[in-house]
Order: structure tokens, then sequence, then C-alpha cells
């Protein structure tokens, strides 16, 4: 088992001077191309909740200090004689590296970015009419970036039409998370989700996701209730399987196949169902028919207006 992993890299990235994962990934490739130090996983390593298993990410580290160590001896040595051979091959002083070390870890504790990062798997009501009454499960992964407030997030799910994929970016505040993602064309699908507030270790996530049916013969405004549980790892299987869960299915027996421990599945579906039914069904969706009516009044009243003398000019000019 290595040591103290997490406040070593921490050491490393501030004698570095680097601020995030991914720059702490960069100094690892310039040193080699073919490192197996990968971001996805290193969030967790920062956090003390992993390590890193190949001997090769420990060759990698002692070269990217320069250090006269074999990688066995990062991986065995703890903080502190890690600490007092950094400063020495760097000429850093001791104390000085703790200070910048303490307040880069008080900056993340305000920004919250290291508790968010990582991978959910997302359960609301389906919008299409197709699978009306049914629940949908997607994956949202969120990464790292250099500004605390705005994350890089991936959303996908797995539809009979093929999967669909989305990226955007999380905003972070201290009133809530909001997140927006759409294709690359920006012509396809754009979703929003407004969600409460997140507090370490924030192992779920909820609010309301907003947009428009996709496998519909109607492009309909929609809105649901949504939650997002953190998997302990991100899960391939994620993005092979049907993303509409059975009528009546367990959410909890949805999750232990992805790899998150349910304690109790009874109050996990329980709760679950009352976040995302609340007094009614949790979903709304104006009824296309609706808005036909509104626009087939509206549109006769605007007509009849265009018709009389002196308004065609005025419209026109309009558009």
């Amino acid at each position: 088992m290595a040591r103290d992993i997490d406040r070593k890299f921490r050491l490393t990235a501030a004698v570095l001077g680097v601020a995030t994962h991914k720059d702490l990934a960069a100094a690892f490739r310039r040193i080699n191309p073919a490192t197996p130090f990968d971001v996805d996983r290193a969030y967790k390593w920062l956090q003390g909740r992993a390590q890193p298993r190949e001997r090769q990410i420990y060759e990698d580290w002692s070269k990217v200090l320069g250090l006269d160590r074999p990688g066995q001896w990062i991986a065995d040595c703890d903080a502190e004689a890690f600490l007092d051979e950094v400063c020495v091959r760097h000429g850093r002083d001791r104390e000085d590296l703790l200070h910048h070390l303490e307040e880069s870890a008080s900056r993340r504790n305000k920004s919250g970015s290291v508790e968010l990062a990582g991978t959910f798997v997302c359960y609301s009501h389906a919008w299409s009419p197709y699978f009306r009454g049914r629940l949908i499960r997607s994956e949202l992964t969120v990464g790292v970036e250099s500004s605390p407030d705005r994350l890089p997030v991936s959303y996908t799910e797995v539809l009979p039409t093929g999967a669909l994929a989305l990226k955007g970016a999380m905003f972070v505040s201290k009133r809530g998370l909001h997140i927006q993602v759409g294709d690359v064309a920006g012509d396809t699908q754009v979703i929003t989700f407004s969600l409460f507030p997140a507090a370490p270790p924030a192992s779920v996530l909820g609010g309301l996701m907003f947009g428009t049916t996709l496998i519909s013969p109607d492009a309909q405004p929609s809105v649901t209730r949504i939650v997002l549980v953190r998997l302990p790892a991100a899960n391939p299987r994620l993005r092979s399987i049907d993303a509409y869960l059975p009528r009546q299915g367990s959410v909890a027996e949805d999750l232990a196949q992805f790899g998150l421990h349910v304690g109790d599945a009874r109050a996990v579906d329980l709760r679950l169902a009352e976040f995302l039914n609340g007094s009614s069904d949790g979903f709304d969706q104006i009824p296309v028919s609706a808005y036909r009516a509104l626009a087939d009044l509206f549109d006769r009243d605007w007509l009849t207006l265009a018709r009389r003398p002196g308004s065609l000019r005025v419209i026109a000019g309009g558009a």
C-alpha cells in the first residue's frame, strides 16, 4: 500500500506551481507521453479515495520532480520525508511550501470543485410520449477546470435512435448548481439543469431539468425533476444499455449494477420516488394542442390587425 498519496500529489502540484488535475497530468505527459496518469482518476487520488496501482506512475513521478530516487521510494515514504526531499531538490522553504499547500486546500474547499468531479448516474421522467410514465437513465460526467466556478461536463443518454452525447458546463454558485449542455453543432438538443447547492461529499444532487422532446412528433418544451447519484467509478455499462427503465423497476437494483453499494434498497426506492414524483408526478409538459389553440387565437387577431391600412408597412419594417 502506498502512503499519503493525496498529500504527496498536492505537494507535487505546489512545487510545480500548477492548480488543476489537468495541469498535473500535463506535467506527467511531458516526461512520458504514454504515462498511465490520467485526469479521470486523479481527483480520487487527491481526495485520498484511491491510489495509483501502476508502477510506471511512480517512476514518472520521480522524473517529474527530478528526484534521484526510484519510484518505489515515492510510494513507500511518508509525506514528511517526501516534503523534505522535495524541498532540498528544488531549494524550497519547508514552511513556505506548507503555507502554499494550506491556501490551495482552502480555495478547493470554498469552490467545491473537487467534491463535484466524477461520474453521476441520473434518473428523471421520460419526456417522449412513446415512453410516458417511465424513468430514463443517463450519465453526467463532471470534470475539473482551472476556474473553480465553471466545470466541464458531458451528458449521455442511450436512446433507441442512438446515443445522445452532449457537452457543456456546470456553473457553481452559493445558491445552486446550473448546468447547460448541447450538441457541438448546437442544432439538435440543448438541456438545462437547475440543482440544489452541493455539500461534501456530494453523493447525490437533485433539482429540475429543462428541454424539449427529441423522440416525439412534436418538439414540446418539458421539465422534470431529476436525481444525480455519484458512482464510485465510471462504468462503461452506462453507455451500452437502454436508457429507459422498465415500469415499476427498482432504481436501487439499477444502481447496484453500476457498482454502487446500496444498504437499504427499499428506503432508496422510496426516497427517490418521493423526490422525483413530489405531490404530483414530478413531470410537466405543455400539450401541443394547448399551444396550438393559443397560437390560433392570437394569430387570427394579429392577421386581422395586419390587414388594416397602414399596418402591413409597420409589420414588414419590424421584420
